[in-house]
């Protein structure tokens, strides 16, 4: 993977004359940077500085310039840096991902822990960076299945470190879960991870039709996690929590409301 940079690498960089330790791959490694006024050298290549360089922004090189981890084709679509070093994407500027008090990476493991994915066959509805499916795999997973509708997002996690490589166990496939968890098979899953958009850009994966097919295709016992937030309960004071937690009973499941989104668990 070629170097990215961040406003805060740019900076140190660019204040550099002489070698400088830095990550060049959101904090995953460090390594020794040569610097000078003009350019700097990184594993045998020369490098130029970014004319305007932006915080909020990942930088990949293009093989000619740095060009920023974003895509946008009537919706924008980035990649953003983080203090924890895994970064967290936007859609139009909505945050997909927690990042205000902990590691959106860290949030990820403390999710998929709810669902125990050793040695389980597990749905990813909603791949996004693919940071639950990263977690299932470190926790032993057996298969995991992964849909994710945006070719963008697709894209922006090619050039995150942060995210899954494909391999053996992990299958990703560019799809809408709301149209293809119908030719999944019957108790086919042993858990489930719903981290969907907010309910306002994708009410389809808050209906109760999709519930009765997540339950559909989890096996008896299995367990669901759906991440939910809390979003417009200050505002308006609407319970996404329990609403969800409501519809889920209906399709069949027992469930708990823990943290930021429901458990729930198949009868």
């Amino acid at each position: 993977m070629h170097p990215l940079l961040t406003l805060e690498v740019h900076d140190l960089l660019r204040a550099t004359t002489g070698s400088a330790e830095c990550s060049l791959d959101l904090g995953r490694t460090i390594v020794r940077v040569d610097a000078s006024t003009d350019h700097w050298h990184f594993a045998g290549q020369e490098y130029p500085y970014i004319t305007k360089c932006k915080d909020r922004t990942i930088y990949y090189w293009d093989g000619e310039s740095f060009e920023p981890v974003s895509r946008y084709r009537g919706s924008l679509i980035k990649l953003v840096p983080t203090e924890w070093g895994a970064p967290t994407f936007e859609i139009d500027g909505i945050k997909m991902l927690p990042s205000a008090q902990l590691s959106p990476y860290e949030d990820a493991r403390r999710k998929v822990e709810l669902i125990q994915p050793a040695g389980k066959t597990i749905l990813d509805t909603c791949a996004g960076l693919g940071y639950f499916a990263s977690w299932c795999l470190q926790g032993n997973a057996r298969q995991i299945t992964s849909f994710e509708k945006n070719p963008d997002v697709i894209w922006i996690r090619s050039h995150n470190p942060w995210s899954p490589q494909a391999e053996e166990r992990y299958q990703l496939i560019n799809g809408d879960s709301s149209q293809e968890i119908h030719s999944l098979p019957d108790a086919s899953f042993d858990a489930i991870l719903h981290d969907p958009p907010r309910f306002g850009i994708a009410g389809e994966l808050y209906s109760q039709a999709f519930y009765h097919q997540l339950a559909r295709v989890l096996k008896r016992k299995g367990r669901l996690f759906h991440y939910t937030g809390t979003p417009n309960k200050l505002t308006t004071g609407r319970d996404v929590p329990n609403e969800v937690a409501k519809r889920l009973r209906e399709a069949g499941f027992s469930t708990e409301i823990i943290g930021d989104g429901v458990l729930a668990i198949k009868k």
